[in-house]
């Protein structure tokens, strides 16, 4: 008895750490701002903030990169 909830045990255990695993996530695009050049780029990466000079200029997540390109467009802060 003890064998068998042993056994059983495991197998849980072993079983639950495919759970753990991350999602596979969607892609993701975002729009940046250089402030010094006042061009907007899409990156396909969450850019780093600890530059003053590379902004985030919009809060929106882009789902393919022609997406984030039209956006370019039409958001104020890249008409600069």
């Amino acid at each position: 008895m003890k064998r068998s909830l042993l056994c059983l045990t495991l197998l849980l255990i072993l079983d639950a750490s495919c759970l753990s695993q991350a999602a596979k996530t969607e892609p993701a695009f975002y729009v940046v701002l250089n402030s010094l050049t006042k061009n907007c780029t899409v990156a396909d990466k969450m850019p780093r903030t600890d530059s003053p000079n590379i902004t985030v200029a919009s809060d929106t997540i882009y789902r393919s990169r022609a997406e984030a390109e039209t956006a370019i467009k039409t958001l104020a802060t890249c008409k600069q």
